[in-house]
């Protein structure tokens, strides 16, 4: 099955669960925001800022805490998919080449990595679907596009601001942090173009993009807080 395909079966079935929750009166869709980032734009401290102020928001009453997917999301992928957990080095966004993955499949050192992708977006999807999360990649704005209830927002930032980040952030030298940055930034495009036939800096892939060169951690939040409730206002 292909990853459209794959991703509209899915779309169909939680559509059907929310026509069923309308009907019983259990609410309207919750809100969810996708973060896709090049690295070094601060994703990981920006989105648990932006859980913060949404958590800390006295007008609105959350029937759950609002919570951040990065790491997480891969931890919760092989829990919900009963996968083996050496399949977590397999899974960052671009990292196994197709012949790799090949051979490794040939000789059962792990799932292949369509398989991977789809378990991932199936559990990307679920928790887009309960709403009140922060997804940190992975595809979230194509996966989860035709879901009611979703924000999606892209964090750029110069290459020098962003290397220097990581510097910091990772105590990594200057060649470290550049060779880095350039390797997970071809990555997640790959991954993007490879897996769901889009180029993830297309800018109508997003509602909102943030440069992160002149923006605090707490600037950057509290524009994603306002703009993504003002989203679910008009929902």
């Amino acid at each position: 099955m292909s990853i459209i395909n794959f991703l509209d079966s899915i779309k169909l079935t939680l559509e059907h669960q929310y026509d069923h929750a309308r009907k019983d009166g259990l609410g309207s869709p919750r809100l969810f925001i996708t973060l896709s980032r090049q690295p070094g734009a601060g994703a990981i401290r920006i989105g648990e800022k932006t859980a913060e102020f949404l958590n800390n928001d006295k007008k609105i009453r959350w029937k759950t805490p609002w919570k951040l997917f990065d790491k997480e999301l891969v931890k919760m992928v092989i829990e919900e998919h009963h996968l083996p957990e050496n399949c977590e080095k397999y899974m960052p966004e671009g990292k196994v080449s197709p012949v790799q993955d090949i051979l490794d499949d040939l000789f059962g050192v792990h799932p292949p990595a369509i398989s991977l992708v789809h378990k991932t977006n199936e559990t990307l999807l679920h928790l887009a679907h309960l709403g009140n999360v922060i997804i940190v990649g992975r595809g979230g704005p194509v996966i989860t596009r035709k879901l009611r209830g979703g924000f999606h927002v892209r964090l750029v930032g110069s290459f020098d601001k962003r290397f220097r980040r990581v510097m910091e952030f990772s105590k990594l030298s200057e060649k470290e942090a550049k060779k880095l940055i350039t390797e997970k930034d071809k990555g997640r495009k790959k991954y993007f173009k490879e897996y769901f036939n889009k180029d993830i800096d297309d800018p109508l892939l997003y509602d909102l993009l943030l440069n992160t060169d002149h923006l605090s951690y707490d600037q950057a939040a509290k524009m994603i807080t306002h703009c993504a409730l003002c989203s679910c206002d008009a929902i």
